[in-house]
């Protein structure tokens, strides 16, 4: 597998990501890229089911260091040669080196800022790998799904602004916003995955969600309990909406002119809303992944790439692909 760009590796582990990626301007494209990529590399380190989760921590700390210029990224590489380079994920963490080293070319202050919001979020993951599998509280999911997508609200923010100079005076407006478009976009990863997250042995669905629908963590999966547990999907699903919600003030703060910009943010809030319309009273997300439709992702770059200019025209298509229920 040869992959020569940072761009062909975004397009090999994300395909949604990639395509809103491409909306940006190309100097602006290789700073998100390169930050996208360094947080791949971290979520591959804790998502990989042949890792036990003390490997996990030591890997994941490791890696934090080779993020803040402690560790060689080569001795990083070599600690997870046994893992297999086929795997796109695995592939891009065994970059390490040419990723690093594109790190440190760049400017020093935008350098530390990703250095800064990866590698925190690194010890984050490392501190949930520590206390295990299960989420009891709707607090603990907010904790972890700060920690792996929060910061990297931040991070945007942090790149946006240092881009833009426009956008520096609304720096601390638009920091809360994007922690709450990374959790909204988290909790969207959250439903899709429920199955696959099973399998692979952790449960983000909260405990007392589930009892306040009156079902335990395995009942949750069972056929018998299909209402119930639809019940619990739906106060998820709403906990999305809620975050996401903050999206619209937050690509808001992008005037016009910054139109490429303001694309990249619409297709993710568009594409999470239009996966929480087709996930909601649908017991299939409990069993296996549903993702929306190539139509569906056409149709979403097609009518926002006409009217995203429009901030009053968004919000109503955004009301719509949540089925009406965005306000």
């Amino acid at each position: 597998m040869e992959v020569s760009t940072n761009d062909q590796m975004v397009e090999m582990v994300s395909r949604t990501f990639a395509l809103s990626i491409k909306k940006l301007p190309r100097s602006l494209r290789e700073a998100v890229s390169l930050a996208y990529l360094l947080f791949r590399v971290s979520d591959c380190l804790e998502d990989r089911p042949e890792i036990d989760a003390g490997r996990k921590v030591y890997l994941l700390e490791i890696w934090e260091r080779v993020l803040v210029g402690n560790f060689p990224a080569e001795l990083f590489v070599s600690r997870i040669s046994d893992l297999d380079g086929g795997n796109p994920e695995v592939y891009v963490a065994k970059q390490a080196g040419s990723l690093i080293k594109t790190l440190e070319m760049m400017p020093p202050e935008l350098g530390e800022f990703i250095r800064d919001r990866c590698g925190k979020s690194t010890l984050g993951m490392a501190r949930w790998q520590r206390q295990g599998p299960l989420i009891d509280t709707v607090v603990e999911l907010d904790d972890y799904m700060h920690e792996v997508a929060g910061r990297v609200g931040y991070l945007m923010t942090d790149i946006y602004t240092w881009y833009y100079p426009q956008l520096k005076v609304r720096k601390e407006e638009m920091l809360p916003l994007s922690r709450q478009v990374g959790l909204g976009l988290q909790t969207v990863n959250v439903i899709r995955g429920l199955q696959a997250d099973r399998d692979r042995g952790w449960i983000f669905m909260p405990l007392e969600i589930l009892e306040s629908a009156g079902i335990n963590r395995q009942q949750f999966f069972e056929k018998e309990f299909e209402g119930q547990a639809l019940f619990a999907l739906d106060q998820l699903i709403q906990k999305a909406v809620g975050h996401l919600k903050y999206g619209l003030t937050y690509i808001a703060a992008f005037p016009a002119r910054l139109y490429r910009v303001r694309m990249a943010n619409i297709l993710p809030l568009c594409f999470a809303l239009r996966t929480l319309a087709i996930s909601r009273d649908n017991p299939t997300v409990i069993q296996e992944q549903v993702k929306i439709s190539r139509e569906d992702v056409r149709e979403i770059m097609r009518i926002t790439s006409l009217f995203g200019w429009s901030n009053r025209w968004l919000r109503g298509y955004c009301s719509r692909l949540n089925g009406g229920g965005f306000f």
